[in-house]
């Protein structure tokens, strides 16, 4: 038996470390179970901690190796190099497992809250908030880590000790280089945490109708209708105007307008309306209404107004109405499409066409006089102008009769 215990006195290092990742395996999984049934009323939470468990397990077998080693090795001349390998490493892992952890977080909240209704606003606003205030601890978290290991090293503990002292100005010269990421920065936090934009909501930006599908610390990402994306910084949300259709809900008011002739049935198109509202689930029953809101010239414009949840079910129901109320136009009242009227001059009202077209005849030559006939002309508004336009009186003409005799 001692034989035995001096033949693997060398190994005896090795042993315990493989001992302790033993233990830190075991000991992972007893934490992953009993944090599974601490939240099992947490959806989806099983498959959310399976991010967790790889950084967990480094991080205890990391601890349970230098424990190991600092029991059976310390005498040992390589022991040192093996253990600031060990403090850097898991230095590493704890910042990989606190980021984990962070990721957990933000799924777990957001799983607990998420609905399936579309005016989920508190959803959406916590979302944006818990992202964005993710993001800024992960930034926090590797900068202190990186800090860690770098303080790890004499000379650099040294050299962080003269910088300092100089930290005054060294913040002064940074903060000008860096004013429009700074300012971008604390954009974001006040788009974040002021409640401007969140997640999900629907805006018109630069003329272009999208979603906002991402709020970082620096721009903003808007996934336009057409599936392009619009990267926009952070500071053209607090300083340009922009629309945004659910600040405070979803549902939203939308028209539909016609030009038609004036022998439209409007009370028959009303009823329409109401048949294919009543038809579809795209309208949400608040709002109904066509009006004639104009009648100039050789058409009426109808007005329809309707509601619908959101605006994406709001752009079907307006085509959905346009094309049945044109189709219905079509089918049973032909006479209430648009049309241009145009008058045709017989041969028994010919002679009146000078007049009508501001040419007048002279008394005496007989002749007609083309004055004021290029007056009006260019456009159908013109032609009106010239056939109400009298012209020069007779007493008019005498006088210019007599002044051709002289």
């Amino acid at each position: 038996m001692q034989e035995f215990f001096e033949v693997i006195g060398p190994l005896k290092p090795l042993i315990a470390v493989a001992a302790a990742v033993l233990a830190a395996f075991v000991a992972a999984r007893i934490v992953r179970g009993s944090t599974t049934r601490i939240f099992r009323k947490v959806p989806r939470i099983r498959e959310v901690s399976v991010l967790g468990r790889n950084p967990l397990r480094l991080v205890l077998a990391l601890i349970g190796s230098r424990i190991a080693l600092s029991a059976t090795a310390r005498s040992e001349s390589w022991y040192g190099t093996v253990d600031y390998v060990l403090v850097i490493s898991l230095i590493a892992a704890l910042g990989w497992l606190a980021v984990v952890t962070l990721l957990i977080v933000e799924a777990v909240v957001l799983t607990k809250y998420d609905t399936d209704t579309k005016d989920n606003r508190r959803l959406r606003r916590l979302k944006t908030q818990i992202i964005l205030g993710r993001r800024v601890a992960v930034a926090l978290v590797i900068t202190v880590a990186v800090a860690c290991v770098l303080l790890t090293i004499d000379e650099v503990r040294a050299l962080g000790a003269g910088l300092l002292a100089s930290a005054g100005l060294l913040s002064i010269v940074a903060g000008l280089a860096v004013q429009s990421t700074l300012g971008n920065v604390f954009a974001g936090l006040q788009l974040a945490f002021t409640d401007a934009i969140r997640v999900d909501d629907v805006v018109v930006v630069e003329g272009q109708w999208g979603k906002i599908e991402e709020i970082t610390m620096t721009y903003v990402v808007v996934h336009i209708w057409d599936d392009r994306r619009m990267i926009l910084p952070s500071t053209y949300f607090t300083s340009t105007p922009f629309e945004n259709w659910t600040r405070k809900h979803s549902d939203i008011l939308g028209t539909v307008e016609l030009d038609l002739d004036w022998d439209t049935p409007v009370t028959e198109l009303r009823g329409e309306l109401k048949r294919i509202l009543a038809g579809t689930d795209l309208w949400d029953g608040r709002t109904s209404v066509l009006q004639v809101t104009d009648a100039v010239q050789g058409l009426v414009r109808v007005r329809i107004l309707v509601s619908a949840p959101d605006s994406g079910t709001l752009f079907d129901l307006r085509c959905l109405v346009r094309e049945s109320m044109v189709s219905f136009l079509q089918q049973n009242h032909p006479a209430a499409l648009p049309r241009q009227r145009f008058e045709q001059l017989t041969d028994s009202t010919r002679d009146l066409a000078p007049r009508r077209r501001g040419t007048r005849r002279n008394p005496d030559s007989g002749l007609e006089d083309s004055s004021t006939s290029q007056l009006f002309t260019g456009s159908i508004d013109a032609v009106e102008r010239n056939r109400s336009f009298a012209g020069p009186g007779a007493d008019v003409w005498e006088d210019r009769g007599e002044h051709t005799d002289r």
